[in-house]
């Protein structure tokens, strides 16, 4: 059996060294506190664990554990702070390769956990936090949704390992009958549908898009950039507790269009 570490679990270690990860969690989900330029901020990660209850989460995907858990952590880390004048910062650093897909998942209600995840960071936004995704590898399809799709700002590494998109490339290539090479060739004329992170940045859901020399062994002038980069990412956070930020690029213009005639006639 493989023992390389996620790059999730290898982020959250670099981010928040040698800090003690809360307890009462199951083990695919982890959280420590640590600190961003002084300031206290909570950092959560989904990691692989080959001794899952449920064995199609087992690497590292976002099951019913997972889901219900990290809406544990979110919605207390919100309580804690209510009469904060300030609230902590969340960065939930983000390699996820998929939901959960299974027949136990579905019939126990895997919607309602990822549901219940992406509800306790949207609440924890609305709240004050300045929730920031930090994407180090895979954000695919409800396992992103759940696990930092909600924050006030995305940063992604520029790294062929970082892919998102709303289906894997096997199952994307089943469902449109055609071979994986063909999707590919497709995928890379509409952006989308693309699954690299250059494609995915013109969409304009990203703050920022780092270069890292090495996303799995990096430098400290990588940490420093990221650290960088984060507090900023929470400074702007602070400003706006909307997503209006993911609007204004040229391939949203459809969508900027669509609210304002829908404003407009409401």
């Amino acid at each position: 059996m493989s023992t390389t570490v996620s790059r999730g679990a290898l982020w959250l270690e670099k981010l928040a060294p040698n800090a003690q990860r809360l307890s009462g969690l199951c083990p695919s989900v982890q959280a420590a506190d640590g600190q961003v330029n002084g300031e206290a901020v909570r950092f959560i990660a989904v990691v692989p664990d080959a001794n899952n209850h449920y064995p199609r989460a087992a690497k590292g995907e976002v099951g019913l554990l997972e889901g219900w858990t990290l809406a544990k952590v979110v919605s207390e880390t919100v309580a804690a702070d209510a009469n904060s004048s300030v609230k902590r910062p969340i960065i939930a650093v983000i390699d996820v390769p998929s939901q959960a897909y299974g027949r136990r998942e579905e019939a126990f209600g895997i919607h309602q956990a990822l549901a219940g995840a992406a509800a306790a960071y949207a609440n924890a936004r609305l709240a004050g936090h300045p929730v920031i995704g930090l994407i180090v590898g895979k954000a695919m399809s409800g396992a992103f949704l759940a696990h930092g799709y909600q924050a006030n700002r995305l940063i992604a590494f520029n790294d062929s390992g970082v892919l998102i998109h709303a289906m894997g490339k096997d199952s994307a290539a089943r469902i449109t009958l055609r071979t994986v090479e063909a999707l590919e060739k497709l995928a890379a004329t509409i952006p989308p549908m693309a699954y690299d992170i250059s494609n995915y940045a013109t969409l304009g859901l990203l703050s920022d898009l780092l270069n890292i020399s090495n996303p799995d062994a990096p430098s400290e002038s990588d940490l420093t950039q990221v650290k960088a980069t984060l507090q900023q990412a929470i400074k702007d956070a602070r400003q706006d507790t909307t997503l209006k930020n993911r609007l204004g690029a040229d391939n949203r213009r459809s969508s900027a269009l669509v609210r304002e005639r829908m404003k407009a006639s409401w």
